[in-house]
C-alpha cells in the first residue's frame, strides 16, 4: 500500500539521473540506493527500507561523473511500501552552491 500523497503540482519537475545516494538515519547508515529521479525540492530513492513518514535522514548523493559527493539532510515526505518500494525525500537544508550543483546535473541528464 503506498502512503504517497497526490503528487500531480510538483513546485521542482523531476529528472531521471544516474547516480547512487547514501541514507543515513537513526544512526543506520543505508548504501548504493538507486535515484529513481531527483528536483531541486527533493529525491526519490528505491529502497527495501523504507522509513516512516516525517523521518529526518541524511543524503549522501553520489554524483557518476567522480566528483565530491553532496551532502543534504531531508525528510521523508511520501512512501511506497509495493515494489519497487521507494520513498520521497524532500530537502531541508540545501544550500545556494549545492543547488547550483544539483543544477548542473539535472542538466547534465537532457
Amino acid at each position: 500500500m503506498s502512503d504517497s500523497p497526490e503528487r500531480k503540482t510538483r513546485k521542482f519537475p523531476r529528472y531521471e539521473v544516474t547516480a547512487l545516494v547514501d541514507v543515513t538515519s537513526a544512526g543506520d547508515v543505508l548504501l548504493f540506493h538507486k535515484i529513481q529521479n531527483l528536483s531541486l525540492g527533493g529525491i526519490c530513492i528505491q529502497t527495501p527500507s523504507i522509513e516512516p513518514i516525517g523521518t529526518i535522514v541524511d543524503l549522501v548523493i553520489n554524483f557518476p561523473d567522480g566528483s565530491e559527493p553532496l551532502s543534504v539532510e531531508g525528510e521523508v515526505a511520501w512512501v511506497n511500501r509495493e515494489p519497487p518500494e521507494d520513498m520521497g525525500i524532500r530537502y531541508v537544508s540545501l544550500s545556494d552552491v549545492d543547488r547550483e550543483r544539483l543544477k548542473r546535473l539535472i542538466a547534465s541528464t537532457k
